[in-house]
């Protein structure tokens, strides 16, 4: 599976954007995310102020990776 990191205006234009709720000042200090709309399960995400800058997208697999590590604390970056 491809993990290919510069999409096409056509899959970028597929993508529906979610933004956190907790994201402070409507959604200007977070990062959006959406799965490409290709059937691949892949996700893309970007930073919610800079909306035309990078995209970075992520396999399915990774993207649960990322969401379970992030459920048990694991990026709370306390110490």
């Amino acid at each position: 599976m491809s993990t290919e990191q510069r999409l096409t205006p056509q899959e970028l234009s597929g993508i529906r954007w979610w933004t956190s709720t907790r994201s402070q000042s409507g959604g200007g200090n977070c990062v959006e995310a959406g799965p490409l709309a290709d059937g691949s399960g892949r996700v893309a995400v970007r930073h919610s102020r800079h909306p035309e800058g990078a995209t970075i997208v992520y396999t399915r697999a990774e993207w649960t990776a990322f969401l379970a590590g992030a459920k048990d604390g694991e990026f709370d970056f306390t110490a």
